[in-house]
Order: C-alpha cells, then structure tokens, then sequence
C-alpha cells in the first residue's frame, strides 16, 4: 500500500476547519492537549488547569488518540513493505551526514533506543522537547494549530508564527542537523 496522493489527503485536511466551525470548535492544535491532560491530573489545584476540560478539550483529546491509533495502523497495518518513499535527493543529504540505513519510518541510526545511552543524545532530546514545548505555549498554539485554523481564520500571529516555522525548518535541515549528524561518521 502506498501513501494517498495529494489530492486526495489535502482536501481531507482542508477540511478540518470547516467541519471543526460546523461543531462549534473554533480552534485547533494538537499542543493544547498537553493542558487537557494537566487539567484531568490537576493534583497541584493551579489555576491555570482549573476548567471544564470535559466540554473545552474532550474533543481534541479524542483527536490527538486518534492520531496515535492511526499512525500505528499506517504503520503496521496499512504499509506494506514498512518503508517511506523519501526524495533522492533527501537520501543522498542524509547519506553525506552518515544516515545509510532507510529501512521502516525513522532512520535507526538517529531514531532507536540506543541513543538514549549517549549523554548528549539525552541533553539534545530533553533540551529539543523542552524547546518544542515552550515554543509552542510562548507561540499561543503548534504548528497544526497555527498552519491549519490560524491561518484559515486569517490570524497575523499565527502568519508570521508559520513563517517562523519554516525558517526554523530551514536552519535545522541545512545549518543543525549537518552539524548533530557530523557525530555519526
């Protein structure tokens, strides 16, 4: 089984705000979850978790599991040989940085169990997650959030956060990642 062509897959995700406004919901994202699940374990009694988190985010909740069960579903179910097409000339930057091994989702080399024994894979992937998810609050919302209905309900903030997304994007493909990859080698 292959991915779903373009056109296909787009207009199901253009579809999202449109079905979302039919609902009720105005907003949507995926790291606004991270506060629903605060919410349900709100041990501490903090304010800013102290809401109906039942009506507000149940919804996204479901989402967000959603998005687990199918992505384990494309993953073992509905792919075939178990791996991705990349460009060609994706697999040849990657070959250059040290990444040979193309076989299921993730490079092995860079995604497995492994790393975590290096304490500098564990200080990049703390610092990484601590980063994605202070950005994402200090941002008002993720990439998802931003790019899908920011941008469809013509929010400046969330333009200009997409923007920064993609220069983000293009700093750590060609500046970044050569330079954590060059410990491969």
């Amino acid at each position: 089984m292959h991915a779903w062509p373009w056109y296909v897959s787009g207009p199901i995700i253009g579809l999202v705000v449109p079905l979302l406004l039919f609902l009720g919901n105005k907003l949507f994202g995926v790291s606004e979850n991270l506060r629903h699940i605060c919410a349900i374990c709100n041990v501490g009694e903090i304010n800013f978790f102290d809401y109906d988190w039942k009506s507000k985010g149940l919804w996204n909740l479901f989402f967000i599991g959603g998005t687990i069960i199918g992505g384990f579903l494309a993953n073992n179910v509905f792919n075939g040989d178990g791996n991705i097409d990349i460009s060609k000339k994706t697999v040849s930057s990657l070959q250059t940085m040290g990444i040979h091994n193309f076989n299921g989702l993730l490079p092995a080399q860079i995604f497995s169990w492994s790393s975590l024994t290096h304490p500098v894979d564990i200080i990049i992937l703390v610092a990484g997650g601590f980063l994605i998810g202070f950005g994402s609050r200090y941002a008002g919302g993720c990439t998802s959030g931003h790019a899908i209905s920011g941008l469809a309900d013509l929010q400046l903030a969330s333009l200009i956060a997409v923007v920064g997304f993609f220069i983000g994007g293009l700093i750590m493909t060609y500046f970044i990642l050569p330079f954590l990859l060059a410990g491969l080698h």
